[in-house]
């Protein structure tokens, strides 16, 4: 026990370090001394607590202060290469705390996480922390492990096999498919905080999308890829696609009221062309999925006017009709 105890002498000084002190909590020897006994009941002298902190220093370069550089005591630094900055973390937890993609244990567990790698005085600001978001989070625990075996199967260049899910009418989550995909993987992409694989179906050539929180059961399979794409043509269809609808793309032009401007730069990217057409309205060209953009201009009718091409126009111009005819009183 003795010896266990004098090897982990310099381990309960750099946890008590990265745990108690910053610039503004500096500890003296004394401090790192009382720490240690009171969390690890561990009696280290105080020879031996300079010793190891010039070791942690000096030959493993931890950017630590002394007294004799502040005329204090000692605090550890972050590492900007290797450590978070409080700022940082806070956007991982938020991330986390407001996906839909991970289910809520999964996401305690994760954050609790993100916390151990803070100081006291850091998560002193997490004291009262809430989550304000709607209960639409994932039930499917798999999510974590699908991002896993994804990743090493398009490393791999293997197909995968996977059960679809869905909710029902009774909002039950249930397998929505009498028989399992077997695709070919390309990529994981981020949307709207749902995380989708880009895949080809077997038998077929085209890109589709599946949220990772549908799919369970994932197998990497042994067969290998045999439709090779490019990372340019990967990345076309990614950004070429709106609200995840995988349909052909074509150039399309729109009259849309000038309060669109941002949420378009936003939704749409720089690549695309907006002109001014008078004082209330742009026009906007781009090449993007005909299926995804029509969904879109749905969702903000008040505001966008389809001009090109004449067959989305109009194919806009019957949804409405048909949706005027239930109205109608």
């Amino acid at each position: 026990m003795e010896l266990y105890e004098k090897n982990g002498n310099i381990l309960y000084i750099l946890n008590v370090l990265k745990k108690f002190s910053d610039e503004e909590h500096k500890l003296k020897v004394v401090d790192i001394q009382r720490k240690i006994k009171e969390i690890y009941d561990v009696d280290i002298d105080t020879r031996t607590i300079r010793r190891n902190i010039s070791l942690l220093k000096y030959k493993l370069e931890y950017d630590i202060s002394t007294r004799e550089d502040n005329g204090q005591g000692y605090y550890i630094s972050k590492n900007p290469e290797t450590d978070f900055e409080q700022g940082e973390l806070r956007a991982i937890i938020d991330n986390f705390s407001y996906a839909n993609y991970i289910v809520p244990s999964v996401a305690k567990n994760i954050i609790k996480k993100c916390k151990n790698m803070q100081n006291i005085y850091e998560n002193k600001t997490l004291n009262n922390y809430r989550v304000f978001a709607k209960n639409n989070k994932t039930e499917n625990m798999e999510v974590i492990k699908n991002i896993e075996d994804i990743s090493n199967a398009i490393q791999n260049l293997s197909k995968i096999e996977f059960d679809y899910w869905k909710y029902n009418i009774e909002k039950k989550f249930e397998f929505a498919f009498h028989k399992s995909y077997k695709v070919t993987p390309y990529a994981i992409v981020y949307n709207e905080q749902e995380f989708y694989l880009i895949a080809i179906k077997d038998g077929e050539e085209r890109f589709q999308f599946f949220r990772l929180d549908r799919m369970k059961k994932i197998k990497v399979l042994e067969e290998k890829r045999t439709i090779k794409k490019s990372e340019k043509e990967i990345d076309e269809f990614a950004k070429s696609t709106i609200e995840m609808f995988a349909g052909e793309i074509e150039e399309i032009e729109a009259i849309c009221a000038n309060p669109l401007l941002n949420p378009v730069v936003d939704k749409f990217g720089k690549n695309i062309t907006i002109i001014k057409n008078d004082d209330n309205t742009f026009k906007l060209i781009l090449d993007t999925d005909r299926n995804g953009f029509l969904y879109w201009a749905l969702k903000n009718l008040r505001e966008v006017e389809i001009m090109k091409p004449i067959s989305l126009r109009n194919e806009i111009r019957e949804i409405i009709k048909k949706a005027n005819d239930k109205y109608d009183i």
